[in-house]
């Protein structure tokens, strides 16, 4: 006889166990020896139809399962057990129920791993005295109740849309987180942009208004020097022309038309007391020589006049930096340092007499500027005073005050050419009060 290869044959002699034939050629005894059973060596896979199952929380389930297992001694599985396959399969049912019974369906559902495991231990177990050696336990489905089916698709597409929502305000919070950042980095750079910005204006500014000070504190400075220099220069000449009472009332007059232009100047009124106030002035600005006329000193400089090299405001023609303020600071010095021309011609005495009668006189001779001034013509031996026009002819001159009886403006008989200096006082009539 025989046997293929991966198989076994049980051999009785006489209704006996005899031997278990191995693959190849073995030899019977005809009549007396016969082959029981063979025995299939491979690793068979057997698949049983879905068992109900009822779970922990009272839910019937049915579960597909699949048995992986191996004979290993052949006179075993043929007499310790009637039908192997059989038993494998109702040793599974039965197993599989005591397992998933202790697990609810989530549970069931979730943990195949732990029931494989279990299974597979207890047939093992139970399996090895027929011979047989169970390699594992595998679920191929598990399949709950049509209504527990729609629920739990329920729960899960619920939960799908949780984590679906879950996911979509995580996704919203960090793009709101994000875009929050992106805006307060934005802000924060705008406003530190705006802040440098107004910085350097303000800088700007606060340069552009120093500088603007400055200057103008310079030109105030050299406006000032140069108003003193003229002054001084002016000054000078006046008392170098050693003008009389009379010159000074003609410049008085020629003044007052100048002092009355302009829309908000006021009426200009001529004072009566006049003379008191040119003699008073007079005596203000000369003095007294031993024959009693007054007459002008030469000017002596008591101050230091003002220099343009101070050490306090040296500094404020510091022009450095700029080029162009230092060029037009050199063109203002140069200006303020120009000599002023020579001083004014000094009128003669009888020019002023003239002026002060109202006559038409001589215009006065102006005289060099280092030379002093020539003496004036001599006068007759009795010069007359002029006739006084009518009243009715002439009238008061505006600007002048007016006459009194036996007053007179001309020179009387035996005044020194130019006249008294200063004029002395009108007579007074017997019935008037004396002058103040």
């Amino acid at each position: 006889m025989v046997v293929p290869q991966a198989q076994s044959a049980v051999i009785e002699r006489l209704g006996r166990f005899r031997t278990v034939a191995s693959p190849g050629l073995n030899f019977l005894v005809p009549f007396l020896d016969r082959v029981r059973a063979r025995i299939d060596l491979r690793e068979q896979v057997v698949t049983f139809p879905p068992q109900p199952v009822i779970t922990e929380d009272n839910l019937t389930v049915s579960i597909d399962t699949v048995v992986y297992f191996q004979v290993t001694d052949s006179r075993a599985a043929v007499y310790e057990i009637s039908n192997y396959i059989v038993g494998v399969e109702q040793l599974t049912t039965t197993t599989l129920r005591n397992v998933v019974g202790g697990m609810t369906l989530e549970q069931a559902l979730t943990s195949r791993d732990q029931i494989n495991s279990q299974l597979r231990g207890v047939l093992d177990e139970a399996t090895g005295r027929w011979g047989i050696r169970v390699a594992r336990v595998e679920l191929k489905a598990i399949e709950p109740p049509p209504s527990i089916q729609d629920s739990m698709e329920k729960q899960m597409r619920a939960d799908r849309e949780k984590r679906a929502m879950i996911l979509n305000a995580e996704g919203q919070r960090e793009a709101a987180i994000k875009t929050a950042e992106g805006q307060k980095q934005s802000q924060i750079l705008a406003a530190e942009g705006q802040k440098q910005a107004t910085i350097m204006a303000a800088e700007a500014d606060r340069q552009s208004r120093i500088l603007r000070a400055q200057g103008e504190r310079a030109a105030r400075y050299l406006q000032a020097q140069g108003q003193a220099k003229a002054i001084e220069k002016v000054f000078a000449a006046v008392k170098a022309g050693r003008p009389t009472p009379e010159v000074l009332a003609y410049q008085y007059l020629q003044t007052l038309p100048q002092m009355a232009q302009g829309d908000a100047n006021k009426v200009w009124l001529l004072p009566s007391d006049y003379g008191n106030a040119l003699q008073q002035f007079a005596r203000a600005f000369a003095k007294q020589g031993d024959d009693g006329v007054f007459r002008y000193e030469q000017p002596v400089d008591d101050a230091k006049p003002p220099s343009f090299d101070d050490d306090e405001v040296s500094s404020w023609f510091d022009t450095s930096t700029d080029p162009r303020i230092a060029e037009a600071v050199r063109e203002a010095e140069k200006v303020a340092r120009q000599e002023v021309p020579g001083p004014l011609g000094t009128p003669t005495s009888s020019s002023a007499a003239n002026v002060l009668r109202g006559t038409s006189g001589q215009q006065p001779q102006v005289a060099p500027v280092d030379n002093p001034p020539p003496a004036p013509p001599a006068a007759p031996p009795q010069a007359q005073a002029q006739p006084e026009p009518p009243a009715s002819q002439t009238g008061p001159q505006p600007g002048l005050p007016l006459r009194q009886p036996g007053q007179h403006y001309g020179t009387p008989p035996g005044t020194p050419p130019g006249g008294p200096y200063p004029p002395q006082q009108p007579p007074q009539n017997p019935g008037q009060p004396p002058r103040q």
